[in-house]
């Protein structure tokens, strides 16, 4: 006899309001239907009454988590309607910021993974470790959360003490190696609650489209910044981490793989960074009618941006977002059935889910 469970949209285990409808037999999902919507915010059409200045803010609160990468995607559709190109010093500034973010991304989902799986206190040192990344990012912008840091042409702000960041780094990877890896990848708790379980085949990873560490834990080497590089990603030398069991497991090795080249780049950036102004000059912005797209890894994978303008219009016409999270969702269904109904919060978690992104 089967019977539904619903899991949300209010949940300890969900960080987002959403939900997931898990049909069971005894303790085993037999099938899942997923809800969204439950806070939707109109994002996407405030932006149609909004200048070229207003909508970089707007676009910066769609998440606070990866809020970065939002406005750098914006800026660069943005500049491509313009055929506006950024000095190289802030193009490099944009890289450094990008992945001082998917550091405080990973490290912050760890934190999470650890909490569900019962590892209290790795939760607890992880968020010790992502303090310190915001301790960076907070030297860097002057703040926290959204960091105001992307403008049309470059960036508002420059970095002006590389050594000290540079040390930071240093000592933030020397903890992820010598603490926070070894724990999750070789404690035995870690393994038996994550290996083999949530499975998603490399097969069925194309079949749904998946994105990001989701989509490379199933064997699927595919990352915009070795694909299609944006900023100054092509400068630098770093690898794709790539796993193939497509288990729990598989996505937590790859993000944290992830983070030690996100500290290689960084090191490389800081290392390499050239001089010259931060911002392209530029008098009066006046937008052609078009429209121009970006695309760029998040943390969770690609988001893509689409801008249309019509001339003499002071508002974009229609800007368009489409996440991470919208595309590896639906592959969350897969990945339960079979699977112990007490291992289904785990589960959605590994793909590291934002519904701030999702619900727009």
């Amino acid at each position: 006899m089967s019977y539904t469970i619903p899991m949300g949209p209010y949940h300890p285990a969900l960080e987002e309001p959403y939900k997931l409808d898990l049909v069971c037999e005894d303790e085993t999902v037999r099938d899942a239907k997923l809800h969204i919507g439950f806070n939707f915010r109109g994002i996407e059409h405030l932006a149609e009454t909004r200048n070229y200045i207003q909508i970089i803010p707007l676009l910066e609160r769609v998440c606070g988590i990866c809020s970065n990468i939002h406005t750098l995607s914006l800026c660069q559709s943005m500049e491509g309607l313009l055929e506006l190109a950024p000095p190289p010093r802030a193009l490099y500034i944009r890289v450094i910021m990008a992945e001082l973010e998917r550091l405080h991304s990973h490290v912050l989902w760890a934190g999470v993974a650890g909490k569900l799986i019962g590892f209290k206190t790795m939760f607890m040192k992880c968020f010790g470790v992502r303090e310190q990344i915001m301790d960076i990012l907070e030297a860097i912008s002057g703040n926290r959360v959204n960091y105001a840091m992307n403008r049309i042409g470059g960036v508002n702000r420059d970095i002006t003490d590389p050594e000290t960041i540079r040390t930071m780094v240093d000592a933030l990877e020397k903890e992820m190696v010598n603490t926070i890896i070894p724990v999750f990848t070789s404690s035995s708790t870690a393994s038996s609650r994550c290996a083999g379980v949530g499975v998603l085949t490399r097969e069925q990873a194309i079949a749904y489209g998946v994105v990001g560490p989701t989509a490379r834990a199933s064997g699927l080497e595919q990352d915009i910044r070795k694909a299609a590089p944006y900023a100054a990603y092509e400068e630098f030398d770093f690898k794709v981490p790539v796993e193939t069991a497509g288990d729990v497991r598989a996505r937590l090795l790859v993000r944290a793989l992830e983070i030690l080249e996100s500290c290689s780049i960084l090191r490389q950036a800081l290392s390499k960074l050239p001089a010259g102004d931060i911002c392209a000059e530029i008098e009066d912005i006046v937008f052609p009618t078009g429209t121009a797209t970006s695309r760029v890894e998040a943390p969770r994978g690609e988001v893509m941006y689409s801008v249309s303008w019509e001339e003499d219009s002071d508002n974009p016409a229609r800007v368009h977002v489409r996440t991470p999270t919208y595309a590896n969702m639906p592959a969350v269904r897969q990945m339960v059935i079979g699977a112990q109904l007490g291992d289904t919060g785990l589960i959605q978690a590994s793909i590291d889910p934002c519904y701030s992104c999702t619900d727009r």
